[in-house]
């Protein structure tokens, strides 16, 4: 079907190069996505007012490889989930049987209430109307003006022409491309290609945008352009979006939850402020890493274990224990010297969270555990990390 698409639309893809397509989708997947055949349309029940994605104890094996092990998730309606792993950890695998291009071994993916997983072609078409898709490489059509791009998904149907360009009139609007709308795709920049694509995926009035790393080849202005976007997009049209991505940078920025996958596997999930302040694994504390403050090198490089002039305490806080004045505090209600040597607080959706390196001198234990004992009482999380010989 792609191939009779471009044969009647006159050229090539100018996004989405073949070794795109065969890392994420065939063509006949990427059909069965964007162009769903008309179907006798079904009435779809969400499961709950509040779940729009639903997965139970989802497996997927290619071999002996397990790329997805026992993944339950939800996606309540109106949110913005993240989906945050390393490559090779089973991302795509997850977004392939959220769209059903990807069939699990095990498990149920249901969508506003209705099991996928295991629906034949002619069911799964109009629910995947349901779902618009963002992809990292644009995937636009280049023999055909920015207005035809967006209107495809209604062309193929079966929309008149008026009643699509209304709505891809309405959409351009949206975001922020009325004046590209005769233009071709090869005339825009990278960015403004991304908002074709966020375009497209919303003309069908999907009930859920899925976000494939959609500003992995941004540069970084452009991806903060493109953030706020969805964002916006969430808020005034109360849109779910579920984003798969890579970067810490990109879940701080726009969604309200995110879930750390690993080795096919959620292995945490919450709030992205209390994920960020607490994080409980070290997948999720190594992607973390180039947010969160660190101790300097020059100071980490010097620390040994056992006894030395200065003790260097890890202090993590969030919420309520970040707004306190929380050294003056300790300087008043413990005596005893103590410098700040490195740290920071941040904001994380309107939660303050931060990380304070302390040193503290000398070796009196006493001492340290008096100052350990009341961070803990107002809320901080501490952490001896070593000694150094001398002063910092």
């Amino acid at each position: 079907m792609i191939g009779a698409w471009l044969a009647e639309m006159g050229g090539p893809l100018l996004s989405g190069p073949p070794s795109y397509l065969r890392s994420t989708e065939t063509e006949t997947e990427m059909n069965q996505h964007v162009a769903a055949e008309l179907a006798d349309p079904i009435r779809i029940q969400p499961a709950g007012p509040d779940d729009v994605v639903r997965l139970v104890d989802l497996k997927r094996r290619f071999g002996a490889t397990a790329a997805l092990d026992g993944v339950s998730l939800t996606v309540r309606k109106g949110e913005i989930l993240g989906i945050i792993g390393r490559s090779g950890a089973g991302k795509s695998t997850l977004i392939r049987c959220l769209n059903g291009l990807e069939r699990p071994d095990s498990g149920q993916v249901l969508i506003e209430g209705r099991e996928i997983s295991r629906l034949g072609e002619r069911d799964l078409q109009p629910l995947r109307r349901r779902i618009g898709m963002v992809f990292q490489h644009f995937n636009l059509l280049s023999a055909k003006t920015v207005e035809d791009n967006v209107a495809l998904p209604l062309k193929i149907e079966g929309l008149p022409r008026a009643e699509r360009l209304a709505r891809a009139a309405e959409l351009l609007q949206l975001v922020g491309l009325s004046e590209k709308a005769k233009a071709y795709p090869a005339s825009l920049s990278g960015g403004q290609k991304q908002r074709v694509g966020i375009a497209r995926a919303l003309a069908a009035r999907p009930a859920l945008l899925l976000s494939d790393e959609a500003t992995s080849a941004l540069d970084p202005e452009t991806t903060r352009s493109i953030l706020a976007l969805l964002k916006d997009i969430n808020a005034r049209l109360g849109l779910t979006i579920l984003l798969i991505t890579h970067e810490m940078e990109v879940i701080r920025s726009i969604a309200d939850r995110v879930a750390v996958i690993d080795a096919g596997r959620i292995v945490e999930e919450g709030a992205v402020w209390q994920v960020f302040a607490n994080p409980k694994s070290e997948i999720t504390r190594s992607l973390l890493g180039g947010i969160r403050p660190q101790l300097p090198p020059e100071i980490a490089s010097r620390l040994l274990p056992g006894e030395g002039a200065e003790t260097i305490l890890r202090i993590d806080v969030a919420g309520e224990a970040a707004r306190r004045p929380l050294l003056s505090e300790l300087s008043a209600r413990v005596p005893g010297p103590f410098r700040l040597v490195h740290g920071g607080i941040d904001h994380v959706q309107q939660q303050p969270v931060g990380t304070l390196f302390v040193a503290i001198p000398g070796s009196d234990a006493l001492h340290l555990a008096a100052v350990i004992a009341f961070l803990k009482d107002r809320g901080a999380r501490t952490e001896v990390l070593g000694h150094v010989a001398g002063s910092v």
